[in-house]
C-alpha cells in the first residue's frame, strides 16, 4: 500500500478530506477502503459526524483485519468526538483486539491508546502505562514511536491531577522520544510542555529558558506561536 499517512494535515482537516478521496478514487480493493477510513476520520475533524458514518458504513463489510481495525478505531473517533466517550469504548476496545491478533502493532497501540482517552480517570494512567509498555516491546519502529504521544498523554493526566512533578518527568520522557523520532516541529511542542510543568512547579527561570530559546528558534523560521508567546508573558 503507498505511504498515505503524507496526505494528513491535521491542522487542514478540509484538504486532508480532499486529498484522501482524490487517492481513493484512484485506488482499488483494500488500499481504496483505508482510504475511505480516513475521508471518515477528516469529516468528523470537521464535525461531520452524520457523513462520516455514512462513509464508514460502505467499508464495513471487509474482511481484510487492517480494514476492519480501521473501521472499528474511526468509528470510536467519531463517537468519542460527538461527546459520547460511552459509546467509543467498545470499538476501541474491538480495535485494539482485532489489531493484537492480525499482528497490526502500531494500530493495537493507537486503539489502546484511545481506550485510555476514553477511560475513567482514575483508570487513565494504568491504562495509559499499559499502551506504553506494548509500545515499547513492538518490532515496528511505527509503533514504538508511539511512546512520544503516550508520554506526553501520561504527563497531561498528571497534570489534570495537579502532580506537575509527575507530569514533568513524563513529559521529559516525551521529549527524549520526539528528538529520537527527529519530527522538529513536535519536538518544539514537546519542549514547550516542558517549559509548561517547570512554571508550573515554580521553577521559573528554568521555564523562562526554554521559552526563550523556543522564542528565538521560531524567530530564525520565521515562525509564530502564540503558546510560546503566552508563557513568556506569564514568566515575564
Amino acid at each position: 500500500m503507498s505511504d498515505w499517512q503524507a496526505l494528513w494535515d491535521f491542522g487542514d482537516a478540509a484538504g486532508s478530506e480532499r486529498r484522501f478521496r482524490e487517492a481513493a478514487g484512484g485506488a482499488s480493493g483494500v488500499e481504496a477502503l483505508v482510504l475511505r477510513t480516513q475521508v471518515a476520520r477528516a469529516l468528523g475533524l470537521q464535525q461531520e459526524y452524520d457523513a462520516a458514518h455514512r462513509e464508514l458504513d460502505a467499508v464495513v463489510s471487509s474482511e481484510d483485519p487492517e480494514v476492519t481495525v480501521r473501521h472499528e478505531l474511526e468509528r470510536g473517533r467519531l463517537h468519542r468526538s460527538a461527546g459520547d466517550p460511552g459509546a467509543a469504548r467498545p470499538w476501541f476496545e474491538a480495535a485494539a483486539r482485532r489489531a493484537a491478533d492480525a499482528g497490526l502493532e502500531a494500530l493495537h497501540v493507537d486503539a489502546l491508546h484511545m481506550v485510555a482517552l476514553v477511560a475513567d480517570p482514575a483508570n487513565q494512567v494504568r491504562l495509559t502505562q499499559e499502551a506504553l509498555a506494548v509500545a515499547r516491546g513492538a518490532r515496528a519502529q511505527q509503533a514504538r514511536d508511539w511512546d512520544a504521544s503516550l508520554l506526553n498523554n501520561l504527563g497531561m493526566i498528571h497534570a489534570d491531577a495537579g502532580d506537575f512533578s509527575a507530569a514533568l518527568a513524563a513529559f521529559e520522557e516525551a521529549l527524549a522520544a520526539r528528538e529520537r523520532i527527529g519530527d522538529p516541529a513536535r519536538t518544539r511542542v514537546a519542549r514547550w510542555m516542558v517549559g509548561w510543568a517547570l512554571r508550573n512547579l515554580g521553577r521559573r527561570e528554568e521555564a523562562l529558558a526554554v521559552q526563550r530559546a523556543l522564542r528565538s528558534e521560531l524567530d530564525a523560521l520565521g515562525e509564530n506561536d502564540p503558546y510560546v508567546d503566552e508563557e513568556l508573558a506569564l514568566l515575564g
